[in-house]
């Protein structure tokens, strides 16, 4: 079941990013067009670290949740039509097709009357791709989150916002794990409503 739930992982991580870049594109940017990453084909998406090396370890140590990332969809926002909420839209639409996912999957856990292994499967589903939207939707650079955050407070924290996004990687990485200590519950209380 587990390697199910690496497919289901990168499944998800692949749809995310490319609602992303098709965002993008309906805001008037083509950089992930024309650099080919609208495509489902996790090719595209893989990123060494967070898409292979770290999952795979994850698997073969036993962890009992399973992490990654996929190679962020390029988008320029100088190209959107709405330069003051574009990258709202932009940055939401990950997570909302995470949700999507979850909303698809608990209709058919509920209602599909399609046997114990599909709802294994499918509550599997549900479960990852919980994880996945209200992880991206935590406001800290460079999660989804941040983004929609940033353009909804006033213009002139836009310095605050650079001095943010230019800590060092070990720096967010540190604070995403301390602040998903308090979305967990919240997700793992989700997920139990639903499925």
């Amino acid at each position: 079941m587990t390697i199910i739930s690496i497919l289901i992982l990168i499944i998800s991580i692949v749809a995310h990013e490319v609602a992303h870049g098709i965002a993008a594109l309906w805001q008037g940017d083509r950089t992930a067009k024309d650099a080919g990453r609208l495509t489902l084909n996790p090719i595209a998406h893989i990123d060494p670290i967070g898409s292979i090396v770290l999952p795979f370890t994850m698997f073969f140590i036993g962890s009992p949740l399973l992490f990654g990332w996929a190679k962020p969809v390029p988008v320029n926002p100088y190209y959107f039509r709405n330069v003051r909420y574009g990258e709202t839209f932009v940055a939401f639409a990950g997570p909302l097709v995470n949700l999507i996912f979850v909303a698809i999957f608990t209709i058919l856990i509920h209602f599909g009357n399609l046997g114990q292994n599909f709802i294994e499967v499918a509550s599997m589903i549900v479960l990852i791709n919980l994880v996945l939207a209200f992880f991206n939707l935590m406001p800290i650079p460079p999660l989804d989150g941040s983004k929609i955050f940033f353009t909804l407070i006033p213009q002139r924290f836009y310095k605050f916002r650079q001095s943010l996004e230019s800590k060092s990687f070990i720096f967010w990485f540190i604070a995403i794990i301390i602040i998903w200590q308090f979305f967990y519950p919240l997700v793992w209380w989700l997920y139990r409503v639903l499925v």
